[in-house]
């Protein structure tokens, strides 16, 4: 298989079983309603986890592209290889997307609140401030790409992807998973913590098209912020790793 499709397979499933979360503690009548913030932050981490299980025998798990970009500058990737990782994450995103709309489709339509449904596609601030919501996804993504460049996982070599020591085999699943737990706990209030492009650009396009009933625009406004501040994050951590060398 190749790591196209290890990205697409992968991606699927962090979106549907993340957002999968959101869905079952927002929206209507569903079994899970209200079940609060720390649930819906445990499930992202073991969304997370099932992912990077997933895919990094196959494409070494990025499923983001703040991911992919960061070790791109930082040596550890190729940077011919990033595009096509992005397309896959990108194409993964979606196909969660509709996944989560046939499971919860008549939660969808019982649901009266607009901006409910936008949240289980996409993230939202708290408080809308632009520059400092973007310095919030920053500094998340920062974070996770940090600590992911130091993964001392297992290396693996795929079919026509040059400088693959990527450092997130299956072992690095987990601690993974407990970095973006502890992201969301501690720095996900003020925006909901996106730190990953894919995980709500493309979920909030998807918002836009698929049938959920009555619903707002897709705050288009915002949506710059958790795509360039974890993109910036990811770049930031690079060079720190490679400074500190």
């Amino acid at each position: 298989m190749s790591p196209f499709i290890g990205e697409i397979v992968g991606t699927m499933l962090l979106i549907l079983l993340g957002n999968g979360v959101v869905a079952n503690a927002l929206l209507k009548d569903t079994k899970g309603n209200n079940s609060g913030w720390v649930v819906i932050t445990l499930a992202w981490g073991f969304a997370v986890y099932v992912g990077v299980l997933v895919a990094a025998p196959i494409s070494g798990a990025h499923l983001n592209p703040a991911v992919t970009v960061g070790l791109a500058v930082a040596g550890k990737f190729s940077w011919d290889s990033v595009v096509i990782y992005i397309i896959g994450q990108a194409i993964g995103a979606a196909i969660g997307s509709v996944l989560i709309v046939a499971s919860y489709y008549h939660h969808y339509i019982a649901t009266s609140e607009k901006d409910l449904k936008l949240a289980t596609f996409a993230t939202g601030p708290a408080i809308r401030s632009p520059i400092f919501n973007f310095i919030t996804e920053m500094i998340g993504t920062f974070v996770l790409v940090y600590a992911v460049l130091y993964i001392a996982g297992p290396t693996f070599t795929a079919s026509g992807v040059d400088n693959a020591v990527i450092g997130l085999g299956s072992l690095g699943a987990l601690p993974v998973a407990i970095i973006v737990i502890v992201i969301g706990m501690s720095l996900g209030g003020p925006t909901g913590y996106a730190i990953n492009p894919a995980r709500d650009l493309i979920p909030r396009v998807m918002h836009g098209l698929l049938p959920i009933g009555e619903k707002r625009d897709s705050d288009w406004s915002y949506a710059w912020v958790p795509v360039f501040g974890p993109i910036l994050g990811g770049i930031i951590a690079a060079g720190l790793f490679l400074w500190l060398g």
